[in-house]
């Protein structure tokens, strides 16, 4: 073969392997575009749990708080046990407090001489820091809400998570005062993210899920609200009631007869587990 041939054919045999490497890029750029495309939503509306990521650039940097590991400290995990084990009951009370509903259901409580968990806006704690102080002097427990109450906690950014939770912290233990700390966190709907749990439990506050939701936001009727606490009894202990968001006169009138129906079953009431296991 002459020269000139030769340097064709080295010539043709480069583009050749240029063009394989080519389509090789080519292929896996589409192949991670669709990866990308397709990845599903880890984000979660159930208070039973969340996705976990160990990237800290998906948790905001390498200062962001972690899951606590040492013994004695608040686990991340979401909380639905009751401290007082067996057959007991919590009794967890929602977006408060108002200055109309919250005092009929302290009325209602202490007719039962039951204790329960308030979980509080911020703004409405800072607005009404005589209830707040009232719920915690009567035996019960305070648990952070969030400043707004966004359901899509969920879809934020940490910074947003970490003011809504943080802020709202602050003035719940403001209103109450006396040292008083907020021992749980309850995201709006359940929209709990790994960074906001461990966020949460990092400043002393137990995730807090529930079992049975009442669904007495929807005002279906006193009733209604009792039949659906007794047909779900048996999904765990802790009840999800209302004594904020709107009239809350079914809760109370519901409230009553649930605690009575508890009396008659034998059931105690009890706080959610702080630093106990995942329940």
């Amino acid at each position: 073969m002459g020269l000139m041939a030769r340097i064709r054919t080295h010539t043709q045999g480069i583009r050749a392997r240029i063009a394989v490497v080519a389509a090789a890029v080519a292929v896996a750029g589409t192949v991670w575009g669709v990866a990308t495309v397709v990845a599903p939503d880890h984000g979660t509306r159930h208070e039973n749990g969340s996705r976990q990521t160990d990237d800290p650039a998906k948790n905001g940097g390498a200062t962001d708080p972690r899951a606590p590991g040492n013994p004695g400290q608040v686990p991340d995990g979401i909380a639905h046990a009751s401290e007082s084990g067996g057959n007991a009951v919590n009794i967890t009370i929602d977006d408060g407090p108002d200055p109309l509903w919250t005092p009929k259901v302290l009325e209602v409580l202490k007719k039962y001489d039951v204790k329960a968990t308030f979980c509080m806006i911020g703004p409405q704690a800072k607005a009404h820091p005589d209830l707040v102080k009232r719920v915690v002097a009567e035996g019960n427990r305070l648990c952070d809400h969030t400043m707004d109450h966004n359901t899509a906690m969920d879809k934020k950014p940490l910074a947003f998570q970490r003011q809504q939770i943080l802020e709202a912290k602050k003035l719940i233990e403001e209103a109450a005062g006396g040292g008083t700390k907020v021992e749980y966190y309850r995201a709006p709907g359940g929209a709990f993210t790994p960074e906001s749990r461990a966020l949460a439990a990092a400043h002393g506050m137990r995730p807090l899920g529930w079992n049975i939701d009442s669904k007495d936001f929807s005002k279906p009727g006193a009733a209604s609200i009792v039949s659906t606490v007794k047909s779900e009894i048996g999904n765990g202990p802790t009840i999800l009631f209302h004594d904020g968001g709107g009239n809350r006169a079914q809760t109370v009138e519901a409230l009553d007869q649930v605690l009575a129906w508890l009396k008659a079953q034998g059931r105690p009431t009890g706080f959610p587990v702080i630093t106990g296991p995942i329940a």
